[in-house]
């Protein structure tokens, strides 16, 4: 039995409860992902952000995570994606995945992230530190 768990959540995230979840006796490996707010974005200076998702972006993301389960290396998947108001240094995903063997964390992870950035109705505002703002990944 394969262990999925995926939220959206306003609240703060914990990597090392991601980790903790994907914990499976017969995984040599765990390989986790944290993506953090940064305070630059393509050469200017971010002051906070905030992430906007749609009422079926917690189904997407169960999707998402069911999707890279399926993988028969796979034990246990975890990913979460935070909404509402981040400051700089906070998590706006944590992600973790355990397998038998690095090479297969690795690449379960990876595509485990990769599809999550791609797919996601989740939607960020960020604000400049001149005052300016931009919304990324939103039509």
């Amino acid at each position: 039995m394969v262990t999925v768990i995926s939220s959206v959540t306003d609240q703060p995230l914990d990597l090392a409860a991601h980790e903790a979840a994907v914990a499976d006796r017969r995984a040599g490996a765990v390989v986790s992902f944290v993506g953090v707010v940064r305070d630059h974005d393509h050469g200017r200076s971010v002051a906070s952000l905030e992430y906007e998702g749609h009422p079926n972006a917690e189904k997407v993301l169960q999707e998402v995570a069911d999707e890279v389960a399926a993988d028969p290396d796979v034990y246990a998947v975890a990913i979460s994606h935070r909404i509402g108001a981040l400051a700089i240094g906070d998590v706006a995903l944590a992600a973790a995945v355990s397998t038998a063997h690095r090479a297969a964390a690795f690449a379960a992870c990876a595509r485990l992230v990769d599809e999550a950035k791609a797919r996601l109705p989740i939607w960020k505002r960020q604000v400049f530190t001149d005052g300016t703002e931009e919304w990324v990944n939103c039509p």
